[in-house]
């Protein structure tokens, strides 16, 4: 157990972001008179942290920054509480792989000068599981990267856990880059490619495991950004997945708030969102070469997770599986005693997934 509780942390994880980023992020925005106290503290700690960044900036450039990606990334999408930090944990048994951290994600900028110290003092202070499911939380661990672009760029989805006000706003245009300007497109794609190859160095693989939300909006770009990526989709009961959403938005949202948003409103954001998503996915899904694509039911994965993923590995023509097979079996098997939340879907969560999700009940066949 860390020394901090989530629920109540003095500042939000904006502390990691660059300066110019935290300005560009909160400039123009609303800060409720609540949150006062924590905007400061967060802003006084970015902007000493941020003195650094331009250590790590340097040796990015003398490095890694003209260095070429060996192979172009796997990609795990689904929507939220899709099984996703799952399957993002398993294929990060094979040591071929790298990924962005638990520590990345909040100290982008302090990655490669000064992690040694700062990891330290993050694992000291962080609890060890995550709040909204008990899945285990450490340093090191895989980690979803888009936290890591809010605090290296302003163009991000997860700007909505600071600003929940404006969540439908940075959704469409950077969720889903509708009406995105082309300078802001060319930034995301320099930046996540720096994520990337930072990555890479930290974690010691040659081929980047993208577990992010975010990007299933983003297959198109993505697409043209690497053409041969591997991209894993992942379908789970809407009714599990809404129930998920809902406690997951609700909790985590409440240390990294700088504005209120009633609990109504999230879920009116989470009904909407869902549905955009779904279907910007389905609509640029074509763009992806058949051989490149593999959509998964998580129960399907979750009933034999060893023999799914070697299943994917060949769809996809990942090499490595027998290499990575053993530790693979273990991470598995040491999930077997794993207690996941429970739902139970009362009548009103049956009529909201079906007033609003019908579409992704009937196409992917689940029904209570």
């Amino acid at each position: 157990m860390g020394l901090l509780e989530f629920n109540k942390l003095p500042i939000n994880t904006l502390v990691g972001a660059d300066w110019k980023t935290f300005k560009a992020i909160t400039a123009g925005r609303d800060i409720d008179a609540a949150y006062k106290g924590k905007y400061r503290l967060t802003k006084a700690v970015c902007r000493l942290l941020s003195t650094l960044a331009p250590l790590q900036n340097s040796r990015y450039e003398k490095l890694l920054a003209n260095k070429p990606l060996e192979h172009d990334p796997v990609f795990i999408l689904g929507h939220w509480r899709s099984g996703t930090t799952f399957v993002h944990n398993v294929f990060s048994c094979d040591k071929h792989f790298g990924y962005n951290t638990t520590y990345q994600t909040v100290f982008p900028h302090l990655m490669m000068w000064g992690q040694p110290f700062f990891k330290k003092n993050m694992s000291w202070l962080m609890p060890d599981k995550r709040p909204t499911d008990n899945m285990e939380l450490a340093v090191d661990l895989p980690q979803e990267e888009e936290f890591a672009l809010a605090n290296m760029m302003p163009y991000t989805y997860y700007n909505f856990w600071f600003l929940p006000k404006y969540q439908q706003e940075y959704a469409d245009k950077y969720l889903l880059f509708d009406g995105i300007p082309d300078e802001e497109l060319k930034v995301f794609e320099d930046t996540f490619k720096k994520l990337i190859k930072i990555s890479l160095w930290n974690t010691q693989g040659t081929q980047f495991l993208s577990k992010n939300p975010p990007h299933t909006g983003r297959v198109k770009e993505l697409v043209k950004m690497f053409p041969n990526a591997k991209f894993i989709y992942l379908m789970r009961n809407p009714y599990t997945v809404f129930e998920s959403t809902r406690s997951f938005f609700t909790n985590t949202i409440q240390p990294l708030k700088l504005e209120d948003i009633s609990n109504e409103e999230i879920e009116k954001n989470i009904l909407s969102i869902y549905a955009k998503l779904y279907h910007k996915y389905e609509a640029d899904k074509q763009y992806i070469p058949e051989r490149n694509l593999i959509e998964v039911k998580f129960e399907d994965f979750e009933a034999d997770a060893l023999a799914m993923t070697e299943n994917i590995y060949q769809k996809l023509s990942i090499p490595g599986f027998e290499e990575a097979r053993e530790a693979i079996e273990k991470y598995v098997g040491g999930k077997k005693g794993y207690k996941k939340n429970k739902y139970k879907y009362d009548d009103r969560t049956v009529q909201l997934v079906q007033d609003n999700w019908d579409f992704a009940l009937k196409q992917w066949d689940y029904s209570l």
